[in-house]
């Protein structure tokens, strides 16, 4: 079974791009962007969860 870390951040609108491309490097999966608490959007991502000891 899976597990994941998870991890959120805010998403400037004129650099949407850029920012997720650069979670995408690190491995990061985009799960959902919703609207922030004060206005802006909010970008929800995953990545599997790296056991120590596990073999890949």
């Amino acid at each position: 079974m899976n597990r994941w870390e998870y991890l959120t951040t805010p998403l400037m609108i004129h650099n949407t791009a850029a920012i997720l491309n650069n979670w995408g490097k690190q491995g990061w999966e985009l799960v959902q962007v919703v609207n922030g608490p004060e206005g802006g959007l909010v970008a929800y991502l995953k990545r599997p969860l790296i056991e120590e000891g596990a073999q890949a």
